[in-house]
């Protein structure tokens, strides 16, 4: 009988990346794009020049020098830490917050009062054809995809599985489902982006094009995008659905399972009076960011809308509080929650909030949370380290990724590899074109998964090549904004990726199995809706 391959555990397969990484820093030599000032028609304009190591202007020697990579791979650990070390506090922040806020059993009140929700709506005819399920799955994710879409969430989806992945469990899916309601659903709108301003913003705007131009075919192939995606997940889901053995993460789900509540499950509805204390505290905290931050402007595109958001979430909050505190603590710390993930939304498009911002909130969510169970703070704290600990392989797994980079940023390549790219593209048609430069951002995303960093590496230098061989800039925007959305959803130097894998102890081997075949048929698809981009006329293009 032949022996089963064991596949090698997420570690393993990242070091080996580090490990192929630093052999390309033998064999590609070192160069670096610089901008240079050139003067057309008495105007000065910048423009990116590649240079290898051996031709670089006398000015720029020290920036860059051939350094092949050795021992550096075990440094590149480290340094992937310190590189990658928001996120990774970031994960470790919200596992000890949620951790905290699980002690109150306040989820599982959730999950119960959503099931019952779910069982009521599927004695109507109509939706039991369509299937409750199928509705819930798309709805969510269509929430989720136009975050992606209207301002790049990315980041907050790690906080955002730990929620959902209970939820899919309690519905009869896998772990895999309940990360595509959260993270594939975010991506698939990222991919498609209507007026993200962290990608189409920057790229139209390093390509000089009116910010957010050609918004009315992008809101065409982001709707494709979405069907394909939805589509894909739902027959997964199904399948899972009736055979739950079926599923890739059926043994590891073992540990969802376990925390898995039913109907019988005992649950005290209960309110202590510390529960009322934490209701003023809180209630003063927000009138004093009523007080102070009146007026808030929310950033959709290029249009702001002005509203008195937080002050009227000050007062709804002041009679939500009240009457869920005389129901029970259970759903006051949902109405936190609630108000975590609102606010969340509103200081990332009003008050470009990132990671530190938002992991402070969750973390004031725990802690409130443990208040509120009347939990002592030595009780709290110790709650903390138990989710840190519970999270840490997550937060391990986002710094040895970004060890990746960390050795083809040393070695000098990631420009050298661009260059090389770039070089296929001369002497091609308008399609083959295009498909080339989608190719090379694909490609390009593996090693610089940042959205906007690749925009402001790589669009100087594609655009003015789109004009070279007669394709709109808009299209090459729009080849830009699929090769890094549909990459992202598969790339181990994803640090998002991998911490949202590692939050839903989801092996990345296993990720890439179920996760392949979409990401083919998304590339796939994105070389279809760039053909109208080059054989239509399209208002923007």
């Amino acid at each position: 009988m032949l022996k089963k391959t064991k596949v090698p555990h997420t570690y393993v397969i990242v070091f080996s990346i580090i490990l192929l990484s630093a052999i390309l820093t033998w064999i590609i030599p070192a160069g670096k794009y610089i901008t240079e000032k050139n003067e057309v028609d008495g105007k000065n304009q910048n423009s990116l020049t590649f240079y290898y190591e051996k031709d670089l202007p006398a000015e720029y020697q020290s920036t860059i020098k051939s350094e092949p990579q050795t021992w550096q791979v075990f440094s590149a650990l480290f340094n992937g830490f310190v590189r990658q070390s928001s996120i990774i506090a970031f994960i470790l922040i919200i596992g000890g917050a949620f951790w905290i806020m699980n002690k109150s059993k306040a989820i599982d009140v959730a999950i119960l009062s959503f099931l019952r929700f779910v069982t009521k709506l599927e004695h109507n005819r109509i939706l039991r054809s369509v299937g409750v399920d199928n509705l819930v799955i798309v709805l969510v994710m269509s929430l989720f995809s136009l975050f992606g879409s209207i301002f790049g969430m990315s980041e907050e989806t790690i906080a955002f599985t730990i929620i959902f992945i209970p939820l899919a469990i309690s519905m009869g899916y896998d772990s895999i489902v309940g990360v595509c309601m959260v993270y594939i659903g975010a991506h698939l709108g990222f991919a498609g982006a209507i007026l993200n301003p962290f990608t189409i913003g920057i790229a139209q705007g390093l390509s000089g094009i009116p910010l957010f131009s050609g918004i009315e075919y992008r809101v065409v192939c982001w709707i494709i995008i979405n069907i394909v995606g939805f589509a894909f997940v739902l027959r997964y889901a199904h399948k899972v659905k009736k055979n739950p053995k079926s599923s890739l993460m059926y043994h590891e789900d073992a540990h969802w399972r376990k925390m898995e509540v039913h109907e019988d499950d005992r649950i005290s509805y209960y309110t202590p009076k510390a529960a009322w204390y934490v209701y003023l505290a809180v209630l003063l905290a927000l009138s004093g960011f009523s007080w102070f931050y009146p007026i808030s402007s929310l950033k959709f595109g290029i249009s702001t809308l002005n509203l008195h958001i937080i002050p009227v979430l000050t007062l709804v909050f002041a009679v939500a509080a009240y009457f869920s505190l005389r129901k029970s603590v259970h759903y006051f710390i949902l109405l936190l929650l609630a108000y975590t993930v609102i606010f969340l939304i509103v200081g990332v498009m009003a008050y470009a909030w990132y990671v530190m911002e938002i992991a402070s909130l969750f973390l004031a969510l725990g802690v409130c949370s443990g208040l509120a169970i009347n939990k002592s703070s030595g009780d709290i704290s110790k709650l903390f380290l138990e989710g840190v600990n519970d999270i840490s392989s997550a937060a391990i797994v986002v710094g040895l990724a970004g060890g990746i980079i960390v050795i083809l940023e040393n070695g000098g390549v990631i420009d050298s590899i661009l260059y090389g790219l770039s070089k296929s593209m001369s002497d091609f048609g308008g399609f083959a074109s295009v498909t080339t430069i989608y190719v090379i951002e694909t490609l390009t995303n593996i090693i610089i998964p940042s959205g906007s960093a690749k925009a402001a590496l790589t669009m100087p230098i594609m655009a003015p090549f789109s004009d070279l061989v007669g394709i709109s800039r808009q299209a090459t925007v729009m080849a830009y904004q699929f090769g890094g959305g549909f990459t992202n959803m598969i790339t181990p130097t994803s640090g998002v990726l991998m911490g949202v894998l590692g939050v839903a102890r989801i092996p990345y081997q296993k990720w890439f199995k179920w996760s392949w075949p979409l990401i083919l048929i998304l590339f796939l698809l994105g070389i279809l809706l760039l053909i109208p981009t080059v054989t239509m006329k399209l208002n923007g293009f």
